[in-house]
């Protein structure tokens, strides 16, 4: 997919599908899911912090979610256009 990129590189107030769920880091992967990102779900970039771009806040199937951006890197998505 050359559109593909992680969740922390989303620009604000684009709309993207997750297409991958990856991390190397023991447990981030299953806290996501748990979180209740999944392959195919719909995500938007609300806001980012101002230290660092930490935390940010997306919107996930309706609801609000405050993340770290490490843990949004393991995000991956593809930008819905149009």
């Amino acid at each position: 997919m050359p559109d593909a990129q992680t969740l922390d590189t989303l620009k604000k107030n684009i709309v993207a599908r997750i297409t991958t769920i990856e991390s190397v880091e023991a447990g981030v992967e299953t806290r996501l899911r748990e979180i209740g990102f999944a392959e195919g779900d719909e995500v938007e970039a609300l806001h980012f912090g101002l230290f660092g771009r930490n935390p940010m806040s997306v919107r996930l199937n309706g609801a609000l979610i405050a993340m770290r951006r490490r843990e949004a890197a393991c995000i991956f998505v593809s930008p819905i256009h149009g």
